[in-house]
């Protein structure tokens, strides 16, 4: 089979950087913009990164594509929102790139969705030419030992929700009344975990942090939080730029066992040069606390070669009161080690667990393929294995992996290989679909009102009212029926200035 020059898949470093005027991208699909019912229609499910990402590069390469993304709450960007600590809010600069997307002439958004509830994926494979999952994880990965359910003990994700608002976690309300707080796993939100246990106010105060988390937080007892992993320091999973921001954390010192590192100096010749960083900067750490830190009040620390075995209950067995760790070795050597029990075990006491060993992605529609064991979506290059037409991306693509630079690449892939297929003809775009020309309807009729990205917009604006009068970038509404009176209301409308890729 012969493939049109301007089809071949170039490398992501090549996609990133090649300019595509109107004019030569896909000139041999021009054809399909001639009028509006005959353009390729794509539904992207969720409204997160994944998301946006694949439906800008479908916008981008595609002259008359027209995308709808469904998401299930009233508002867009998914983690970037909910999921990136709010000490971070470069990070989320990434959100203007997709406001740009969400206001493109030919991007609608469809908030107030959820998909395999209000509509299945069978009804939009009807509507729409190519449907594009890229819902993420909504799962926690379970620690599968006595008393983890016990009160006290905290997914990451419920804890990370919790203080960025997400309306499913705005009523978690953690019992922070203990000194001690112990996070299993040891990768960024583990660490972004223990950073905001132990902020000082003053710095929390000014992020976009509920109100009621800092009040929470203000009257939290925790002066100790360790960051607990199943294997050692050359194989930590955080990046070296969450470790530095412990390191210099105001008010905190490090706690660390020197005995842990043993050996690991001399191993750093052979590791890669980002990894060397990372554990020479743990290193230092452990050799001493840094200047004008020694009044710290505060503590945190690695805790190496250990796994979770037990959650020990209170006499009365009411909640948590600490953690029993097997104590490993390793076997192998430098990232491919892995963890041995010795049968020896550790117990720590501590009131509040926050299990941050890893999100997982769930079944969407009884009608989508779905590998329960890696909770992902099978798929080849994106292309859902066995289902003609159904695409994926991001986290329920490859599993909760990465940085929302790695979701970019995934998402940008995914969306060339739809283009792919409209221009080779495995993807059938020749029959007229009517989008969400149909689908809208049967939400009407199901009493499922949508939220557009204008009326996210007015939203958007009270939000930033709201932080402004409190000193903040935004202070979030936390309940989905105060969104959709924000959003349904009759106020000025929010003029926008429409995107022309």
């Amino acid at each position: 089979m012969t493939t049109s020059r301007v089809l071949v898949f170039k490398p992501m470093k090549s996609l990133l950087t090649t300019k595509f005027s109107r004019s030569t991208r896909f000139t041999g699909l021009r054809r399909l913009a001639s009028t509006p019912d005959s353009c390729p229609r794509v539904c992207v499910v969720g409204g997160g990164p994944a998301g946006f990402y694949t439906a800008q590069h479908l916008l981008k390469i595609h002259p008359a594509v027209q995308v709808d993304i469904y998401e299930r709450l009233p508002i867009p960007f998914g983690l970037v929102r909910f999921g990136v600590a709010p000490d971070h809010p470069e990070v989320k600069n990434v959100i203007n790139t997709f406001t740009q997307t969400g206001q493109h002439e030919r991007c609608s958004f469809h908030g107030n969705v959820s998909v395999g509830k209000d509509v299945s994926v069978e009804e939009l494979q009807k509507a729409y030419h190519a449907v594009v999952l890229s819902y993420g994880a909504d799962g926690n990965r379970s620690l599968g030992i006595p008393g983890e359910n016990l009160p006290g003990v905290y997914s990451a994700k419920d804890f990370v929700g919790w203080y960025n608002g997400l309306p499913c976690n705005k009523d978690l309300q953690p019992d922070l009344s203990s000194e001690t707080a112990v996070v299993l796993g040891q990768g960024n939100v583990a660490l972004d975990v223990a950073r905001i246990l132990l902020s000082p106010l003053d710095i929390l105060k000014k992020t976009d942090i509920t109100v009621q988390s800092l009040e929470a937080l203000a009257a939290s007892k925790v002066r100790r939080v360790l960051i607990v992993g199943r294997r050692g320091p050359l194989q930590v999973a955080c990046t070296i730029k969450e470790v530095r921001e412990m390191v210099s954390l105001p008010g905190t010192r490090p706690d660390m066992r020197a005995e842990e590192f043993k050996g690991i100096a001399e191993s750093l010749k052979d590791v890669p040069r980002p990894r060397k960083r990372l554990t020479e900067l743990m290193l230092k750490a452990v050799q001493g606390s840094p200047a004008g830190s020694g009044t710290a009040s505060r503590l945190w620390g690695f805790r190496f070669l250990r796994s979770p075995v037990e959650v020990l209950p209170t006499p009365d067995l009411t909640r948590a009161a600490g953690i029993r760790l097997g104590i490993n070795r390793l076997e192998g050597s430098g990232e491919g080690a892995w963890a041995v029990a010795t049968g020896e075990t550790e117990d720590i006491e501590c009131g509040v667990v926050v299990n941050s060993i890893g999100y997982k992605s769930l079944p969407i529609d009884p009608a989508v393929p779905f590998d329960p064991r890696k909770a992902i979506i099978p798929n080849t290059m994106g292309r859902v294995e066995q289902a003609a037409g159904l695409y994926c991306s991001g986290w329920v693509k490859r599993g909760p992996t990465g940085v929302i630079g790695t979701t970019m690449n995934d998402s940008f892939a995914t969306a060339q290989s739809l283009i792919q297929d409209m221009g080779t003809g495995v993807l059938d775009i020749s029959t007229v679909k009517p989008g969400s020309q149909a689908i809208t309807p049967l939400l009407q009729k199901r009493g499922v009102n949508p939220v557009s990205f204008s009326d996210w917009e007015k939203i958007d604006s009270e939000e930033t009212r709201r932080g402004k009068a409190a000193g903040k970038p935004r202070e979030k509404l936390l309940e989905v029926e105060e969104m959709l009176k924000t959003a349904h209301s009759r106020g000025p409308e929010t003029q926008c200035t429409q995107s022309r890729d």
